[in-house]
Parts: C-alpha cells; structure tokens; sequence
C-alpha cells in the first residue's frame, strides 16, 4: 500500500487500528509516535473534570504559536473538545484561521483516547495547513464532520470526576 502523504489521513489510520480493536487508544500508545516529524503538527488535550478546564498539554513545535491570543486555529481546536467528548467519536474539521498572523485553509482531526478504554481523558488533534492564495479571502467558517463511533465495549461509560 501505498504511504499516505497526508498527516491527518494517517493519524486517522493509525488511531482507527487502536479503535478497531474495541476500545479508545492510551495516550501512551500515541506519545512515541508523536516524537516523530509528525508530532510537529499534532496536539494533545487534556480533558478537565469539569470540559471548561480541558487544556493543551503537548503542542507540536510547527504550531506553538497558536497559542497566541490573536491566532484562532488554537481556539478552534480547543473549542471543539466538548463534541468530541459528548459525541464519543472523532471530529474532522476544515476552514480558515489564523496562524503567525498569515490566513491559512487547514484540516484538522481530533481523536479521543481514554486510559481506561472508555472514559475520554485526552484529545488527540492533528492538523494540516497551507497558507491562503491571493485569491482567496479569509472567513470564519469551519466545515465539522463527524467520524463513525469506535466499537462499544462493555465498561463503557461517560467521562467521570476526578
């Protein structure tokens, strides 16, 4: 098979072989393959007891800056978490944001991984971006589309408090 050339397309395949087996993947099955070229373009969300307190805990060196007040992919991210959560799935997203202060048209995933198999306690995210064309204006639509569900197991159950 041919390899996949697009980072978000293979961050899905690798997080759907987890899943197909039943159950959401451990955040220490992602971690090593984070450290690789890849990495630098995915993020990594802690889940709060309370959603509202969800925050990154890892930021891939190509888009620390994000996190700047004035930039929106961060915000577009993070805002998301509670869809994820809610909807125990995997959420696609494309649009327009702002990165380094340029437009970019991005595409990003984000993957729920539980430690326990059930519970989500982390959002994998992983985007890919290419900086906007002349002809293109910058808007704040995003498209969201949602992912088929992984497998049910059964000790299956909502996110719990800590």
């Amino acid at each position: 098979m041919r390899e996949e050339r697009r980072l978000v397309w293979r961050v899905l395949r690798h997080w759907k072989e987890i899943a197909d087996e039943g159950r959401f993947p451990r955040r220490d099955e992602i971690d090593p393959w984070m450290q690789g070229d890849d990495g630098a373009n995915c993020v990594l969300i802690a889940v709060g007891w309370s959603i509202e307190l969800s925050h990154f805990v890892v930021v891939g060196v190509n888009l620390a800056v994000v996190l700047c007040a004035t930039d929106t992919l961060a915000g577009v991210l993070l805002s998301q978490v509670p869809r994820v959560v809610s909807a125990r799935r995997g959420l696609l997203i494309n649009g327009m944001a702002t990165l380094r202060g340029a437009g970019i048209v991005y595409r990003s995933v984000l993957l729920p991984l539980s430690e326990d198999g059930a519970t989500i306690d982390y959002v994998l995210g992983a985007t890919n971006y290419r900086s906007l064309r002349p002809n293109e204006a910058l808007t704040t639509q995003a498209n969201f589309r949602r992912l088929p569900m992984a497998p049910r197991s059964a000790s299956d159950h909502r996110r719990r408090p800590s």
